[in-house]
């Protein structure tokens, strides 16, 4: 499709007859808002290779030699807007480009692009731009491979690439002064050992914090021999000459760090009441980042991917940096993940797989409070795709969140089809009147061959499978963002990273038999069980008798869950559940029930392809909500 085949649709809020919790109903949310018209489009790219093969990009395709992009499903990832707010940041992967000395060679791999939004062209007579082809390699010396999410600075001359620093010097990156051989490439390191040495800590997924001068980021670690992550917040400082660490450039060190986690027992969502050693506390209000997802635009709240409120639904959270309050973003019972906010933080644009039903037969019944999740969260969440096939698409939702009827809207509803899939980052304009996002076409092997599902054939320019997409929100005013106050090094509730230092292993209960009482009446018997060796928690299982949080609807019957890891990201789950959600009165209003021989899913936690024997259903008002096929 091309830009002329813009489509303007009045887009119907998608609704969703699932219950929230209480807190999503409180007196001073206002009423949702009305559906607004949306303008979705797509944004010019490279022509696409015929192949991979080099030479296959030649005149005949690009007339004026800059270069063709992959048609692959993993050749582009958009970024943010410039300061200008006509002008996108995007990774592309460059293919089929001819051998040096070809001038064209210089357009081949993975590459930082800028792209025009409001069909103006740069000098060169395109419509994008590439700042790091041709960049010669004294430039960029130790580079790192993570070229992800490029986030431009607002000073218009830098951008965040992955774990780098791309940067022009004095020149705006759009202008033409602002040439590949001008550009520079640094690295950027974060120093986990006590004398600086070495090449320094593993970090992904980097967001810019509003300030400028801080970032955010993710960490993989192995604690307890399972796999785990925590979120990090520290100050970018630029080192021109380092003396110790590799890799010895000029590159910036990410310093003054802090964990977002809190490792002590009584900080963690699920843990022993100190009062009472018989009794669990459920407390989802404890903040401790888990997956780091990005920053309001105030800078004041930290986003991230939370543990449940409710079971085994995985919501985006929000919490104070200065204070440690916890704001749940999201309810609905799909998978949240990416999101951004609007300039004035009144909105957000959230990834989600809401309206697939995908997640429905697992975190379908609200009001269950997350204590299997001790062991099913990473799991639960893997379902979310199935390899290269990714359920997210791109919602517009107020800062109050999904409550009542309420999902929030859609911004490609008219111009996609279930085969297109938004990846992560959706962006907002400067002004708030745009989105900026990208599709990738589901590919293989999440679909042909021994995938029961049939491959689609992409109707993109030379096969494509990726696409860049702006959304805009025709009836919207321009705002604009609040004064950013410098964030502070400290997290009061965060804990300092020392160099040298290991991860700490996540706290979990006892093994023992616990009471958890309901907010409004009635009680579960909790029994956790460690595995042999003590290391980890195995079982965990849980009986409701008139469970109640709120005082209108009662919770009864039991689940259990034992958790098998055949490595560090191979796990499965062994489920059994006999649930029932009844209102006063005794009318049922939701069930959740495992097969007689349970429910048992196996996963890998990095190839999330599902596979599973027994059933675990979900029904809601009558409706039934079954898992996905196998392989699907």
């Amino acid at each position: 499709m091309s830009g002329s085949r813009t489509l303007v649709t009045l887009l119907l809020l998608l609704g969703w007859a699932a219950l929230l919790s209480p807190a999503q109903a409180a007196p001073s949310v206002p009423s949702p808002p009305a559906p607004e018209r949306i303008r979705a489009a797509e944004l010019p790219l490279p022509p696409t290779a015929p192949s991979d093969e080099a030479g296959s990009c030649t005149r005949a395709v690009n007339s004026r030699g800059t270069g063709c992009i992959s048609a692959d499903w993993n050749a582009l990832q958009n970024g943010g807007f410039l300061s200008d707010g006509r002008t996108v940041t995007a990774r592309v992967t460059f293919a089929g480009a001819p051998a040096a000395p070809d001038p064209a060679s210089v357009y081949s791999g993975s590459q930082l692009v800028l792209v025009r939004t409001d069909g103006a062209t740069f000098p060169g007579g395109d419509p994008w731009k590439c700042l790091t082809c041709g960049t010669p390699p004294g430039n960029e010396r130790g580079v790192n491979a993570d070229t992800s999410y490029p986030q431009p600075f607002a000073d218009g001359r830098r951008v965040l690439y992955g774990t780098n620093i791309v940067d022009c010097g004095p020149y705006p990156l759009a202008s033409a002064d602002c040439t590949p051989a001008r550009v520079h490439v640094y690295p950027i390191r974060w120093n986990t050992s006590a004398d600086g040495s070495g090449p320094g800590g593993s970090i992904r997924e980097l967001r810019l914090h509003p300030d400028q001068v801080h970032l955010g980021f993710n960490s993989v670690s192995v604690t307890g021999g399972r796999l785990d992550q925590y979120g990090y917040l520290g100050r970018l400082r630029f080192v021109p000459s380092p003396r110790t660490g590799e890799p010895l450039v000029p590159r910036y060190e990410v310093e003054k760090v802090t964990r977002l986690f809190d490792a002590s027992p009584g900080a963690q969502p699920v843990h022993v009441d100190p009062r009472h050693p018989s009794r669990l506390v459920f407390d989802p209000s404890l903040p401790g980042v888990g997956e780091f997802r990005g920053f309001s635009k105030n800078g004041r709240e930290a986003f991230y991917v939370g543990y449940p409120v409710e079971s085994s639904n995985i919501d985006l959270m929000a919490v104070d940096l200065r204070t440690g309050k916890v704001r749940r973003m999201t309810a609905d019972p799909g998978y949240a993940d990416p999101v951004d906010a609007s300039p004035d933080d009144r909105w957000i644009v959230a990834l989600d797989t809401r309206g697939t039903d995908r997640m429905t037969f697992v975190s379908g019944m609200t009001g269950i409070p997350a204590i299997t999740d001790l062991l099913s969260t990473s799991v639960v969440s893997s379902v979310r795709n199935n390899g290269q096939r990714r359920f997210f698409q791109p919602y517009l939702i107020d800062r109050h969140g999904d409550r009542g009827s309420y999902r929030g809207q859609r911004l490609n509803y008219a111009y996609t089809s279930p085969d297109w899939n938004s990846g992560a980052d959706p962006r907002w304009s400067p002004d708030g009147t745009a989105v900026a996002y990208y599709e990738r076409l589901v590919s293989a092997p999440s679909c042909g061959g021994a995938n029961p599902l049939p491959c689609p054939v992409s109707t993109e320019p030379g096969g494509r499978r990726t696409r860049l997409m702006i959304a805009h929100l025709v009836d919207r005013e321009p705002v604009r963002r609040g004064p950013v106050e410098p964030v502070s090094d400290r997290v009061p509730w965060g804990t300092p990273y020392v160099p040298g230092t290991a991860a700490p292993q996540r706290p979990y209960p006892p093994q023992g038999t616990y009471t958890l009482r309901g907010k409004a009446s009635g009680s579960a018997r909790v029994d956790i069980l460690w595995d042999d060796a003590k290391t980890a928690v195995r079982t965990v299982s849980v009986r409701y008798t008139r469970y109640s949080e709120d005082g209108s609807t009662f919770l009864d019957g039991s689940e259990s869950v034992t958790r098998t890891s055949a490595g560090l990201t191979l796990t499965t789950l062994d489920w059994y559940s006999d649930l029932a959600k009844t209102a006063r009165g005794g009318k049922v209003l939701a069930t959740k029930k495992t097969s007689t021989d349970g429910f048992h899913l196996t996963i890998d936690l990095w190839q999330t392809l599902f596979q599973a024997t027994g059933t675990l259903t979900t029904t809601l008002g009558g409706q039934a909500y079954t898992q996905p096929a196998d392989g699907t």
